[in-house]
């Protein structure tokens, strides 16, 4: 992989958030460029020091936990640590949610306008978790 991946986070259900992350991290893995854009119900799972779960949609969700899968939070970690990947949490999103930048988690690179991220997303795939 070369190309630039880029993923528009916006659900609060733990399949969606898990499936995004594991997209970021094997994406990363394989040497592509990732811009992850988290936005609406997935965004405050990011703010430092969240630990909820996100809920599940259905069995799927509930084994994840069951069999011990990495969780989102540490796969989107990994992904940035990888050096291959960004993330960056929705201005529009924070402003209504009330979080400030620096509540987000250290491995977000700090907020970024919808109109942005669709420019930097330009040329290439956008999968919408």
């Amino acid at each position: 992989m070369s190309e630039r991946l880029s993923l528009l986070c916006v659900s609060g259900t733990r399949e969606k958030i898990q499936m995004a992350a594991m997209a970021a991290a094997t994406a990363a893995a394989g040497g592509s460029e990732v811009l992850v854009f988290l936005s609406m119900n997935a965004l405050g799972y990011f703010v430092l020091g969240d630990q909820r779960k996100a809920p599940a949609e259905g069995e799927i969700g509930e084994l994840m936990e069951q069999k011990n899968v990495p969780p989102f939070r540490r796969l989107f970690e990994q992904a940035k640590d990888l050096g291959g990947a960004q993330l960056y949490a929705c201005s529009m999103a924070l402003d209504v949610l009330g979080i400030d930048e620096g509540q987000l988690e250290p491995y977000i690179d700090g907020p970024m306008g919808l109109t942005r991220f669709l420019s930097d997303a330009s040329g290439g795939p956008i999968l919408v978790f």
